[in-house]
């Protein structure tokens, strides 16, 4: 029994090592001639759906859109529930990938595929090591680059300042959005879960918006929006810089629709 427990205390320990910032400068110093970087998942569609690849011409995937593959694509590595355990599964792909790469085990989606590059097996030994770190990188990839972008959605508190708000709004050319959500509205929690919280729809919000969340169990509708409200939460109002109505959108939306709504109204630099 000893044995067994030390041997799965050894193996979680090397499951588990590694570390984020030594992975970014692998794979800077290791994979970047293939993968170029960050490239917007917006401009990544328009890219491969409608231009063929043709704007960047890109061999192989960049850094984002492997890390969205083995975390949150269709064909994801392991369980994001067992960190743990997901890490050592990750390093298993990335093994096969770097030394015996097969276009049929591939996680890319199968319509992007066809404009890369025939991969060869990569002809530098790494260390556990390495890998471990690699496999952090690609784990922890979306929280350090939110990091980077913070959220573009906030709670409307009781102090709010309605003067700043549209002064806000103002200063960046911006529309914008008020959210009524409610305490217990499951509907609210998984929009904002699979929905705001994304990284494409955070950022059309930056650009475009001031994006303010209000609970109406415990706050007032901000901008006289309660003549407006039809007690349905979610619900969506664009106004114009000076808080004047644009729109309603009452419900649940999948991430695409709201996206278009998005660009709909999104106000012309």
């Amino acid at each position: 029994m000893k044995r067994i427990i030390t041997g799965l205390f050894l193996l979680s320990t090397l499951a588990f090592s590694g570390s984020y910032e030594t992975g970014k400068s692998l794979f800077a110093q290791k994979c970047s001639l293939c993968h170029v970087g960050y490239i917007a998942a917006d401009k990544i569609k328009e890219n491969f759906f409608e231009k063929k690849n043709t704007i960047y011409m890109l061999g192989s995937p960049t850094v984002n859109m492997l890390a969205y593959a083995i975390m949150r694509g269709p064909k994801h590595i392991g369980d994001s529930k067992d960190p743990e355990m997901q890490q050592a599964e990750i390093e298993e792909y990335l093994k096969g990938a770097l030394y015996h790469p097969n276009r049929a085990n591939s996680i890319c989606d199968p319509e992007i595929m066809k404009y890369y590059d025939e991969k060869t097996p990569f002809t530098e030994k790494l260390s556990d090591d390495q890998i471990a770190a690699l496999a952090r990188y690609f784990m922890e990839y979306r929280k350090h680059r939110l990091k980077k972008s913070p959220p573009s959605t906030r709670m409307l508190t009781k102090k709010y300042n309605a003067v700043n708000l549209l002064a806000e709004a103002n200063a960046g050319n911006k529309r914008i959005i008020v959210e009524a959500s409610s305490t217990h509205c499951p509907w609210c929690k998984k929009m904002k879960k699979e929905v705001l919280q994304s990284e494409e729809v955070q950022q059309i919000l930056s650009k475009g918006y001031v994006f303010v969340d209000v609970n109406v169990d415990k706050i007032a509708l901000p901008f006289d929006l309660k003549k407006k409200f039809k007690q349905i939460t979610p619900t969506f109002f664009i106004l114009e810089s000076d808080g004047s109505f644009v729109a309603r959108y009452p419900g649940s939306w999948e991430k695409a629709d709201f996206i278009n709504i998005l660009k709909e109204y999104a106000p012309r630099k």
